[in-house]
């Protein structure tokens, strides 16, 4: 049993070792793993050519209905970048308020959460910490401040790349991981934001805005939770984000501090900045809540049928369909259909320069192939465990450790796994079969501890070394990777070990 058990981990941990000691990025260590999993799966867990083919038929199904949102994610915040929408928020943001705090709160907190639902990939820092650097901040302050204001909402930003993550991997309809997923990151959205003024403005002025906190936190967190339980969960982090923005223009009135000598960016000029994300709402709702439309695109549908497998030692699985994945009103189509709407409006009003298509499609393609890499070589990974009975050894072994107290460990799977592969959607594919398959066995509420792998693994992608990289980068080169990992892993630590006692009390003091 330990064997098995030592072996199984062992694709896991070759792609620890890869990324933390050697610094691999996942394009190279998640390969690796793959080719790990496959030879020991064939190897020591007799997994046959036809157990093996259809684990990477399954991959393939689950990475195309990941990559569909993750490309056209991607592609939408780059027709929005090239416009200059970006830049035009984060120039208004300033006037609102010259408070430390304050302007801590509406840009690295309620910014960068709007900036992870419509971008993700590292955007809120890159966008944020120059802005905050502008405005007096420290370069490790304004690298800390966006990388801890943003984790909450990683789940569901992204246009929820890595909620579909958890939806693919797990099997379970999204309607059923919503609710308590997008609870458990509303509450760690609060603390995020308590965090985030503490760090801007020290003890004190964290006392001092429990207020701005309290009310911004509540509402981008019951707007997301409202989105996603309403099956608008690719609009979820967006809407969350522009909630607490639009609220923080009013409670900034309150803090507004010294009067600002520049002049205010114009009303129109916002509104015009954000034309292209008002496309995305009014795209998302009409195909998701008119059913003439909903039925007319409902026409092709992709289903894949698997057939049921036996491995030489005797692990099987039955036969089952994987899908559907609904082509024409797929999260991916909705935003393929947003940036086609946007570019026009941003055309239109003569925000592209020469050659703005081009550049759009080109940065598209270069900012998606490491992550595409990443996701397609996790995928087939965490296939190949599932189908050869890795992940059952696992579990196994885990629930016979921990027992009771993996409620309290699932969290910090999570973030392992998004802080090796830096982004929570690898994490995500990468350890819900083996979280699923433990609560299975401890008998716990499988929702609710894929919740916790999820936001675990929100929280954790905030550490990890790709994103510092970009992060320190965007600051100028004024502090070093080391330092910003050091002062973020006390936050993010106590982050998990929050989440965790949630976890831990909403499963055990409860109805189980």
């Amino acid at each position: 049993m330990l064997l098995d058990w030592s072996l199984a981990v062992a694709p896991l941990l070759l792609i620890i070792l890869l990324m933390v000691r050697f610094r691999w990025g996942a394009a190279r260590a998640g390969p690796a793993g793959w080719l790990a999993a496959v030879g020991i799966a064939a190897l020591r867990f007799r997994a046959g050519i036809s157990v093996l083919a259809v684990a990477h038929v399954r991959a393939a199904f689950q990475a195309l209905d990941v990559l569909l949102i993750v490309w056209a994610a991607f592609l939408l915040y780059r027709v929005a970048d090239e416009a200059g929408a970006i830049r035009i928020l984060g120039k208004a943001l300033p006037h609102l308020t010259a408070d430390r705090g304050m302007q801590a709160l509406l840009i690295g907190w309620a910014f960068a959460s709007f900036l992870q639902g419509v971008g993700g990939f590292g955007v809120p820092v890159v966008v944020t910490a120059p802005i905050l650097l502008g405005l007096g901040f420290a370069p490790l302050t304004a690298v800390m401040v966006p990388s801890i204001g943003h984790a909450w909402s990683v789940t569901f930003g992204s246009l929820a790349s890595s909620f579909q993550a958890l939806i693919a991997a797990s099997g379970l309809p999204g309607q059923d991981l919503a609710p308590e997923s997008a609870a458990l990151l509303a509450a760690a959205g609060v603390v995020c934001g308590w965090m985030v003024a503490r760090i801007a403005d020290g003890p004190a002025g964290a006392r001092r805005l429990v207020c701005p906190v309290l009310i911004l936190g509540v509402v981008m967190g019951a707007v997301q939770y409202w989105l996603a339980t309403r099956g608008l969960w690719n609009i979820a982090g967006f809407g969350g984000g522009l909630a607490g923005l639009a609220v923080g223009l009013f409670v900034a009135r309150a803090y507004r501090g010294p009067k600002q000598d520049a002049a205010p960016v114009g009303l129109g000029t916002v509104a015009q900045a954000l034309s292209g994300y008002a496309a995305l709402v009014a795209i998302t709702l009409v195909v998701q809540l008119v059913p003439s439309v909903r039925s007319a695109l409902s026409g092709i549908a992709l289903h894949l049928d698997l057939p049921a497998t036996e491995t030489g030692r005797g692990y099987a699985i039955a036969a089952a369909t994987a899908g559907p994945i609904v082509l024409l009103r797929h999260a991916g189509a909705v935003l393929l259909y947003a940036s086609a709407v946007a570019y026009g409006l941003y055309r239109w009003a003569g925000s592209y320069s020469a050659g703005a298509l081009t550049r759009i499609v080109t940065g598209t393609a270069r900012g998606v192939l490491p992550s595409t890499i990443g996701i397609v070589s996790m995928v087939g990974l965490a296939s190949v465990m599932s189908q050869s009975g890795m992940t059952d050894v696992l579990a196994r072994g885990l629930a016979q450790s921990v027992g009771a107290l993996f409620p309290v460990v699932a969290p910090w799977i999570g973030a392992l796994g998004a802080f090796i592969s830096g982004s929570n959607t690898s994490s995500n594919l990468l350890f819900v079969p083996l979280q699923q398959r433990t609560a299975e066995l401890l008998h716990l509420r499988v929702t609710r501890i894929l919740a916790a792998q999820t936001a675990g693994g929100a929280i954790g992608s905030v550490v990890a070394p790709t994103k510092i990289v970009v992060g320190v980068g965007s600051a100028g080169g004024g502090v070093s990777e080391g330092e910003v990992l050091r002062h973020l892993l006390v936050y993010v630590m106590g982050l998990v070990a929050f989440v965790s006692v949630v976890v831990w009390v909403w499963l055990w003091a409860g109805a189980r």
